[in-house]
């Protein structure tokens, strides 16, 4: 007895192409198409989720960089004196301070300035 595979391969197409709704021309309406635009999308995502992380942290470098030079510090000089002073806080944390807590900041860099 042979085996039809009618179900799975409708279910398999209507996947891929439930993926591609959106797409501009044939790309949303033909599977053929809709499938190849749908596996490059899925590749850009990819490598988009590993961007966004080494986006973020230029942002947070580049923003604690800024507070660092307006008290007296570049950002290399500023996270060295940080780990001589025995302070471990992320890049992201010190950004949000640097952005929300300026005096807090300004603490921070007194205390790297000190460890240097």
């Amino acid at each position: 007895m042979r085996i039809k595979r009618a179900v799975n391969a409708v279910k398999k197409r209507r996947k891929i192409m439930k993926l591609a709704k959106g797409y501009w021309g044939g790309k949303s309406k033909l599977y053929r198409v809709a499938r190849e635009a749908v596996m490059k999308s899925q590749q850009y995502a990819y490598v988009g989720r590993k961007n966004k992380k080494r986006d973020f942290r230029r942002l947070w470098i580049a923003r604690i960089n800024a507070a660092a030079r307006t008290n007296g510090l570049s950002y290399s000089r500023f996270m060295h004196g940080l780990t001589m002073a025995g302070i471990e806080l992320n890049r992201k944390v010190l950004a949000d301070i640097a952005v929300k807590d300026p005096a807090g900041f300004a603490e921070l860099c007194n205390k790297a300035k000190a460890a240097l």
